[in-house]
């Protein structure tokens, strides 16, 4: 949900009203505790640009006009390898998006990918419209890249500039394990030869990946991180049972070695996957049942509920207790003020 209200950041700052796509798109933001599918995050991603002409979102200083994705993409067809393709990347972004800088850099085994901000997008360091910027710039040249050689490409590690967001726990599946925060710009490494794998796609096959775009980049880390997904699934679907490393790969039918090997070029790891899981399940439920933290425990799979209370402070900092007491507290507030709304009409 944080990068849902990220990419609502630019229409609130208009005074739009974001109800109705919210509506078209079947996402309901009270509904904080669950995931959104990844379908409805791009079919909202496209309202919005529709909305305010703008594939930006309202975020920078110049609108990004309806169809700068496609031309980026245009652009990078017919380079030689993807150093080419993300060179040619950056001299059109620095066209239509000239709020950022990009930077591709090379250090012998290391390369490194920068965003640079030339004019902030907000004056406030930690602002859901700032993180949101950079997050989706980064997603947009990272699952292009993806795409346009025909794999995933691993992230090694990526720092970003703002302080640790409160959804900072899905960069583990949308960008990298290896995530850290304040720093002085963003900054994503990983292998240098990477850069040297030859372009794979053609125009027939430029035709269909436009259909649906731009949102269409909000789905493309789902394929080059199967294997994760595939791992999480299999994890979920065995609970209360707290399968092994060992289990899984068995029922993938590869190696212990050979599957961590895969999860980690992916850019996560057999735990990450694990305490991600259970974390989702565990706010749904707190979120959505009146169900015993005993139980809850139990269902997760942990041996005692104490190991469960120390995972879940780790999580929120909160005690499941104190978690579900403020949400408590939000909808009677909620309510109350409601309550007062219809007293006044009537």
């Amino acid at each position: 949900m944080g990068f849902v209200t990220g990419m609502l950041s630019g229409l609130r700052q208009r005074g739009r009203d974001e109800t109705p796509l919210l509506s078209a798109a079947g996402i309901d933001l009270a509904d904080a505790a669950s995931r959104i599918p990844v379908e409805r995050y791009a079919r909202l991603y496209n309202l919005i640009v529709t909305e305010l002409d703008d594939e930006g979102f309202g975020l920078f200083s110049r609108a990004m006009a309806p169809g700068s994705f496609e031309f980026l993409c245009r652009g990078m067809m017919g380079a030689t390898d993807l150093a080419e393709a993300l060179a040619r990347a950056r001299r059109f972004l620095h066209i239509v998006l000239p709020d950022l800088d990009i930077r591709i850099e090379r250090d012998g085994q290391r390369a490194e990918l920068r965003i640079i901000e030339v004019t902030p997008v907000s004056t406030e360091r930690d602002a859901p419209a700032r993180v949101f910027a950079l997050e989706w710039l980064l997603r947009l040249l990272h699952g292009v890249a993806c795409w346009f050689v025909g794999r995933g490409i691993a992230l090694d590690e990526v720092s970003f500039p703002y302080a640790r967001p409160a959804h900072a726990d899905d960069y583990a599946l949308v960008y990298t394990e290896h995530s850290s925060f304040d720093a002085t710009a963003l900054c994503a490494r990983f292998q240098a030869n990477l850069l040297d794998l030859p372009i794979r796609r053609d125009e027939a096959a430029l035709e269909s990946f436009l259909e649906g775009a731009p949102g269409k980049i909000s789905m493309l880390y789902r394929r080059d991180r199967e294997m994760v997904f595939r791992v999480r699934d299999l994890v979920r679907d065995a609970l209360p049972d707290n399968l092994s490393l060992e289990a899984v790969s068995a029922r993938l039918h590869v190696s212990p070695r050979t599957l961590a090997r895969r999860l980690e070029e992916e850019g996560s790891s057999f735990r990450a996957i694990k305490d991600a899981t259970r974390r989702d399940i565990a706010f749904a439920r707190l979120t959505k049942t009146r169900q015993p933290i005993a139980r809850l425990a139990a269902d997760l799979g942990y041996a005692d509920p104490s190991a469960f209370y120390r995972a879940f402070v780790a999580w929120s900092g909160i005690s499941p207790e104190q978690f579900r007491n403020r949400l408590a507290a939000g909808a009677a507030r909620k309510a109350a003020r409601d309550h007062t709304v219809r007293g006044s009409a009537n």
